[in-house]
């Protein structure tokens, strides 16, 4: 049971949270680029909240369903096809055994998530099964996902109650400000305070230059007070490198380890997943906030999930009004009885 792949798209990789506790030696942590989406598709199928998923990138792939299954989309709205019809996304969907999954190019935003209530049958690699393409390791044999490819599953979950109240809204990308919020530093005193200004105040567009290593951006140039170099250090997931050439670089997912740029921001957590969702010559600002801001907001998007959860866990309303009709169809029939009607 699992799916084959008829077609592995523009790059369809298998992703978790990634692959913590290695940056010592030299691997990046890897995972999700979009973390929201990525939780929001377990959480339709109540899976772990870091089984492993796939991510789609661009251009979608095309799958085969070797098994019955129940599957979830998040993310950019790649025009999803179950049998060419179209498929909803943000909704727990039953797939039978030979049903084709089709995705298309993004309409909306650039990446988008297919977790399965099954489970991917893929090896886990020092802790994770996500897929390091850098290292070629994890997820399916290191690499993304091409045509012919047979993923299975490590269980068979065929049930979810409260099936028909697994829907979420969808997010909508285009309506997004492109204000990303982000602490300053570790390094931004190594910038000018006309430098600063330019980096909060200034309008930066995406570049072609974005993939899952990071995010180049073209704007005015950041001016340091002298220099942009530093001795190499530990880089968190958005960090922002300004090189000697002055244009900002988000660092993500498969960032590398350690780098020897100044950075001179970091974006916050909650804001990647809106990030990782721009498209090329989309339009991005900063804005800084305090870190105890950045936690309350951390915090806020916990409790919002957990409310998600318990909304995917309340009898829809449908089926509520079945079960009131059906009980004053009884009590209509209990009284007729009553009148000796029959």
């Amino acid at each position: 049971m699992g799916f084959r792949v008829i077609k592995g798209g523009m790059l369809t990789t298998i992703q978790d949270f990634g692959r913590s506790g290695y940056q010592s030696q030299g691997f990046s942590v890897g995972g999700a680029m979009d973390v929201r989406s990525f939780k929001l598709a377990n959480l339709l199928l109540d899976n772990p909240e870091n089984e492993a998923a796939l991510e789609i990138t661009l251009i979608g792939p095309v799958l085969e369903f070797t098994a019955d299954t129940i599957i979830a989309i998040t993310g950019g709205d790649f025009s999803p096809k179950l049998n060419d019809e179209p498929c909803p996304m943000y909704t727990a969907v039953y797939v039978k055994k030979g049903d084709v999954l089709a995705f298309g190019s993004a309409r909306t935003g650039t990446r988008c998530y297919v977790a399965f209530s099954g489970y991917l049958a893929v090896p886990v690699v020092m802790g994770s099964r996500c897929t390091s393409l850098k290292s070629g390791i994890g997820g399916f044999k290191g690499r993304r996902l091409e045509a012919g490819d047979y993923v299975g599953e490590r269980i068979k979950r065929r049930y979810l109650p409260f099936f028909l109240s697994r829907k979420l809204k969808a997010p909508d990308y285009d309506s997004d400000d492109g204000v990303l919020r982000v602490v300053m530093g570790p390094q931004d005193g190594a910038f000018s305070r006309q430098g600063i200004e330019t980096f909060l105040n200034s309008e930066y567009t995406v570049t072609g230059d974005f993939d899952r290593m990071g995010c180049r951006l073209d704007g005015p140039i950041i001016a340091p007070k002298k220099t942009s170099d530093i001795i190499s250090d530990g880089i968190a997931l958005g960090a922002i490198q300004v090189p000697s050439a002055g244009k900002p670089i988000i660092l993500l997912s498969d960032r590398q380890t350690t780098g020897g740029y100044a950075k001179i921001a970091t974006v916050i957590s909650v804001d990647i997943p809106r990030l990782v969702q721009k498209k090329t010559d989309q339009k991005i600002r900063f804005k800084a906030v305090t870190v105890q801001e950045a936690q309350a907001l951390f915090l806020q998007e916990i409790s919002e999930l957990e409310h998600m959860r318990k909304e995917i866990h309340t009898p829809c309303r449908e089926v509520l009004d079945c079960r009131l009709v059906a009980r004053r169809l009884e009590r209509l029939y209990a009284d007729a009885e009553s009148e000796q009607y029959f």
